[in-house]
Order: structure tokens, then C-alpha cells, then sequence
């Protein structure tokens, strides 16, 4: 090993601007989830911009001396073939070799919407202060430039895999996953491996994932020619925490709307929380700014949706399905982040508390729209969650849409995968005081079996997936493709627990 590990060391530092440039490339790719469009008769089913990105990784990957598989435009792979185990007579000597098994490495090119308020062009892949900046320099673009790197580095280093490595790409990961579940009906699965796509040193465990939407619909009746609740619409994804939130509301009532700002003025004050007022026509506009971040990790965000509520609710509307909406949200998930309110706030030893996110709303006069993104505890269900969710609910009149529901997934820390990534994040980094951890994060390691998250974001740097100004730092791009490439080198020479 440390005779390929000086080689592959050599190349990355010899090619540093070169993998710089390709992630630059795959940065300015605006590679948001779109409306399935045809091109020259060929459905691109995740719209034009997820397949610049496709596209321009494979010819990536071509590039750098590797063969690569276009399934349908729903995933692809890039392969770097193995030789599969020798075959020996009874004399010892080789007289063929075995299938070669596949260590995968799970990656995802779609991005969530960029969200407002960068600094910096988030599809420029910029480069300032030892930083590049870009909506997926961490969330996944950037790990999987690194490991395609750390593969060709131990290529031109000589090394030959016993076992087939294949980098997996995804391409609705931040979404629905329909591109994995096609893929995997027509591309072999792989025997184990592993995702860049959360925390090293090492995930052995990820909670159950769910993704649900509570609905009403509204009567049209109402108290009189009072205040009425035109439109609510907030946030942009399930998995994110929105920044912001729009409120439409009408009063033909004389100065109704000075009494809503000196309210305002005074929610403000009391809170600290910014509300935005004008004039829109004969109505009135309200905004709020929160704070995005990831929705496994709320806490780092601050809601914009839970800030209108929250003022909404010292207001009256006419129509009282619209009040009662309202104080369903105060009184049950407001601020919440583990679901104390709706009675789910489940936890354990070995993966702690439940997350709960309101990653959107959508309100109409006739009809209201929450979407809900929970991450619960590994000794939880999904049905616990909803059968504990459902007084509230039925209190309300609120109707339960299930949409999304990955179950959890969790290795043993005795397991040999993750002893064995364990130990190379060490070597490299010197830090024996960090420990496996178990997410909220929903990764590819749920798509098939014997995938563990590995990297890449290292313990005690800022988490800015899904926030503006994600970035990385340069010196991190080049420490992870290090690690990597030890990694891919154990990985595949014959499989890791041998």
C-alpha cells in the first residue's frame, strides 16, 4: 500500500487544478429536479439541466480512462473493471479468475433549488479564499469528482482492482429516487461499498424516513365582511427548511391594514423575527425570511413558515377553517423540531431524537397543504408515528397524504466495512476521538444493501448543504480524494473482510 499510496499521492497533487476544474464544470450545471422534457425523441425524465450534469460526468469519466453506462437517463455508471479472484490449479498456479464482485460508490447530481441571498453565484463554481462556492460542492457534486480522482490516481499508480469498482450516479436523490429504483431494474446491484454523501468519519446507521402532506379543505363560510386569508405559499423542498413564506390577505374594513402593521411592529419587536408588509392592489402582502438548512438538521435553520404562523395567529380571518388551520399548526408543530407537539417525539440510545421538518405550505382559500419531512429513531416506525399523530389530526379535520417512506437502516460498529473506513479516515486525519454516527440524513445507502455513508463533510466544519453559500474548502476537497482513494484501494482488492 504505501508504495501506490506515494504514487496516487504524486498524481493528486501533480492534477489538483485538473479535478478543481471538473467539479467548476459540474457546478455550473443548474442541475435542479425538471419537468421531464424530449430531446430528439430521447426522454430526459429529470429535465435538461440534471442532464447537462449526466452527461458531462460520464464524458468525465471517459475521460479519465473509464467505462461508462447511460441507463435510460433515470442513472448511469462509471466502471473501472476488476479482474475477479485468480482461479488456481491444483499445483498453485492461475487458470482463470472469478466474476469479479462490485464495490459501488453511490453518488447523486441533482442539487435542491438554491434558495435566495448568496454571496456568490451558486452555479459559478467560483474560487475565493481557498474555497469553491456552488449549490453541490458538497452535496454530492464535489465528493463524487473526488472519488472519480482517487480512482484514476491509483490507476496511473499501477493498481489493478481484484473487484469491479463502479461509481453510481443518482439523479433524483434530493427528491422522489424514481431514477435508483429504474436503474437498479436494469443495472446489476452492487455487493457493498459506500455513499460520499453525509459525515465522516463514518455513518453506521440512519433513521426511518418519512415524508407525508396534512390537507384541508375549507367551507366558505365566515363571520361577516372582515379580514380574509387569501394565499399562504412557503419553502421550496420537503428536505430543506424554508427560508421564506408569502401571505396574501384582503379587508374592505377601514384601516384594517394599519392595525395588521402596528401588529406586526410589535411581533418584531417582541420576537426578533423579520416581517416584510406592502400594499399589493386593494391587498396586502406579508413576507417572512427564516434561516434554510438541511431538514435532518432544523436546528441550524430557522423556519420562515413557523414565523408566519406564529403571526398569523394573532390575526382573525372570517372564514374560521382558516383560524382553525392556523392554530393547528401553532399549537401542534409551531417550533417544534422533535414532534413534541404532535405527541411523536420517539428517540433511543443508539440514534437519539426524532426530527421533524415543515419543509413547505400551500394555502388557497379553499384548501390548505403542510409537507412534512420526519426522521425517527431506528427502534421507531412509521407507524407509531402515525397512529400517535392521529387525535390531533382527526381533531382538526386534517386529512393524512402519505408520500415517502424509507425505512431505517443500521451496521453493528463490530461491522467490518465500518472498521475497516474507520481505521483509514484515522490514518489520514489523525482524530481518534470522533465516533460512528447515526443520522437523520436520508443517502443512497438505503437503495441497496451492504452501502454505508462515508464522508464528506469532516467533524466540527460548518454544514452548509442546503444553505446558501455552500462551499468547500480546498484543502478538504484534497484530504477527502485522499481518503477515498485508500478506501476504493481496500475496498476492492478482494473484498473487505477478507
Amino acid at each position: 500500500m504505501k508504495e501506490v499510496e506515494k504514487t496516487y499521492q504524486t498524481y493528486l497533487e501533480k492534477n489538483e487544478e485538473e479535478m478543481i476544474k471538473a467539479l467548476q464544470e459540474l457546478i455550473r450545471c443548474k442541475s435542479e429536479e425538471g419537468e421531464p422534457v424530449e430531446r430528439d425523441g430521447v426522454l430526459l425524465p429529470f429535465g435538461e439541466g440534471v442532464q447537462e450534469a449526466l452527461e458531462k460526468t460520464l464524458e468525465l469519466g471517459r475521460n479519465l480512462g473509464f467505462e461508462t453506462c447511460n441507463v435510460d437517463n433515470y442513472g448511469a455508471h462509471i466502471d473501472w473493471v476488476g479482474t475477479g479472484r485468480p482461479i488456481l490449479d491444483e499445483e498453485g498456479q492461475t487458470v482463470g479468475h472469478e466474476k469479479p464482485q462490485i464495490m459501488a460508490i453511490i453518488g447523486h447530481l441533482d442539487v435542491v433549488p438554491a434558495g435566495s441571498d448568496w454571496d456568490f453565484d451558486p452555479y459559478g463554481g467560483e474560487v475565493k479564499d481557498g474555497k469553491i462556492y456552488g449549490r453541490g460542492t458538497t452535496d454530492d457534486k464535489g465528493p463524487v469528482v473526488s472519488c472519480l480522482f482517487a480512482m484514476k490516481a491509483l490507476k496511473d499508480g499501477g493498481y489493478q482492482p481484484v473487484n469491479t469498482v463502479r461509481i453510481i450516479l443518482g439523479l433524483d436523490e434530493e427528491t422522489k429516487w424514481k431514477g435508483m429504483n429504474y436503474y437498479f431494474t436494469k443495472a446489476e446491484r452492487p455487493d457493498y461499498g459506500f455513499t460520499p454523501d453525509a459525515d465522516f468519519p463514518i455513518i453506521n446507521g440512519e433513521k426511518g424516513l418519512l415524508i407525508f402532506e396534512l390537507a384541508r379543505k375549507f367551507g366558505t363560510g365566515q363571520k361577516g365582511n372582515g379580514l380574509q386569508l387569501r394565499s399562504i405559499k412557503g419553502g421550496t423542498a420537503p428536505n430543506s427548511v424554508a427560508d421564506s413564506c408569502r401571505t396574501v390577505v384582503r379587508s374592505d374594513v377601514k384601516g384594517a391594514y394599519d392595525e395588521i402593521r402596528k401588529k406586526a411592529e410589535a411581533y418584531k419587536e417582541k420576537s426578533g423575527y423579520k416581517i416584510g408588509i406592502r400594499g399589493m392592489g386593494k391587498s396586502l402582502e406579508l413576507t417572512t425570511a427564516g434561516i434554510s438548512a438541511h431538514g435532518a438538521k432544523p436546528e441550524a435553520g430557522l423556519n420562515a413558515i413557523s414565523i408566519m404562523m406564529e403571526f398569523l395567529g394573532e390575526l382573525n380571518f372570517v372564514n374560521e377553517d382558516h383560524n382553525d388551520f392556523i392554530a393547528f399548526y401553532n399549537r401542534h408543530i409551531g417550533f417544534y423540531l422533535n414532534g413534541e407537539g404532535l405527541g411523536v417525539n420517539f428517540a433511543d440510545e443508539k440514534s437519539g431524537k426524532l426530527v421533524f421538518n415543515v419543509g413547505m405550505i400551500e394555502l388557497t382559500p379553499k384548501a390548505g397543504k403542510l409537507t412534512i419531512n420526519i426522521r425517527y429513531p431506528i427502534s421507531s416506525s412509521d407507524t407509531a408515528i402515525f397512529t400517535a399523530m392521529e387525535p390531533a389530526l382527526n381533531q382538526y379535520q386534517l386529512g393524512l397524504i402519505k408520500t415517502e417512506h424509507r425505512a431505517p437502516i443500521y451496521m453493528e460498529l463490530d461491522d467490518p466495512m465500518v472498521k475497516t473506513l474507520l481505521e483509514i479516515y484515522q490514518s489520514h486525519t489523525g482524530d481518534q476521538e470522533s465516533k460512528p454516527l447515526v443520522i437523520g440524513g436520508g443517502t443512497y445507502a438505503r437503495c441497496t444493501p451492504g452501502i454505508i455513508a462515508y464522508g464528506a463533510l469532516f467533524p466540527g466544519d460548518e454544514d452548509l448543504m442546503h444553505q446558501k453559500n455552500e462551499c468547500m474548502e480546498l484543502s478538504r476537497f484534497r484530504l477527502m480524494t485522499k481518503i477515498y482513494a485508500e478506501a476504493i484501494y481496500k475496498l476492492s482488492a478482494g473484498g473487505y473482510n477478507n
